[in-house]
């Protein structure tokens, strides 16, 4: 009976040691992550590795095997990732001192080399910053601070863009893109200085403007007069007689009409200004 219940318990026990060992090498992988089997310390195989041109459910994702106790499974996650650099001082190459806040997107295309250079994520990320930081320096040194606000500035986070990712390669990382967040003067007198050149450079292109106007008006004025000079200069030669009545008209409407009807002169009958009124002789 004893030999019989100890048969029991060496059953029971090699059965819950098969189970223990079943699920160890079970290894559940989901969409989001991708698996780095590491056996004796080095990158063996890859589950669920990052293919853009891999189709949804067919990536590897889902349960997959490993041999428990000699292979260790880490996780990268295989989505898109942010990279937020802390605001950093940058001269422009106008010599403006600069608080710049940029980030960038990054995902992992190769877990084995990020294992191999990097270790995990968060020492990959601890890389990535310096890089970005220094890139953004130089970049932006190289230009002045008004590419900023210009569509310039499209083409120096391109450069940005392909700087970063280069050196991210080597960590098995793609950087996909990099945004400027803020890029704004130091508070205090760097600020107002820069507020007062503004506004004074805006009264200049104002003043400019206006004088333009004021010049390209008085071309227009003059040269109306001089054709209207010569409509009427034309007009005379070829019936002065009209001519005169029309000017003498245009003398009368503004002399009786000016003061709305209250106006009073007095001439003579025979005056040379009423000689419209008596008709020819």
């Amino acid at each position: 009976m004893n030999r019989l219940m100890q048969n029991y318990k060496a059953l029971a026990i090699g059965t819950v040691a098969v189970v223990v060992a079943l699920l160890a090498s079970i290894v559940i992988v989901p969409e989001t992550h991708q698996a780095v089997v590491i056996r004796t310390g080095q990158p063996d195989r890859v589950f669920n590795r990052f293919r853009p041109d891999a189709p949804y459910g067919q990536t590897g994702a889902g349960i997959n095997w490993r041999i428990p106790f000699v292979e260790q499974v880490q996780m990268i996650d295989r989505r898109v990732l942010d990279l937020d650099m802390e605001r950093t001082q940058v001269l422009s190459n106008d010599q403006q001192r600069l608080q710049v806040d940029a980030y960038a997107r990054y995902r992992i295309i190769d877990p084995v080399r990020l294992v191999e250079r990097a270790g995990n994520e968060r020492q990959l990320e601890s890389q990535l910053l310096p890089i970005l930081t220094s890139v953004v320096r130089q970049e932006l040194g190289r230009r002045p601070f008004a590419s900023l606000i210009s569509a310039e500035r499209g083409t120096a986070m391109a450069n940005i863009t392909k700087a970063l990712d280069r050196q991210a390669r080597e960590y098995g990382a793609q950087v996909l893109d990099v945004r400027i967040k803020a890029a704004d003067l130091p508070e205090g007198r760097p600020l107002d200085a820069a507020f007062t050149r503004m506004e004074t450079d805006r009264q200049e292109e104002a003043a400019t403007i206006r004088a333009a106007g004021q010049r390209d008006a008085q071309i227009i004025q003059a040269k109306a007069s001089a054709d209207a000079a010569a409509i009427y200069a034309e007009a005379y030669g070829k019936d002065p007689e009209f001519y005169d009545f029309y000017r003498a008209m245009q003398s009368y409407r503004q002399t009786f009409l000016a003061g709305e009807g209250q106006s009073t002169m007095v001439l003579s009958e025979d005056s040379e200004y009423f000689r419209q009124f008596r008709g020819k002789k």
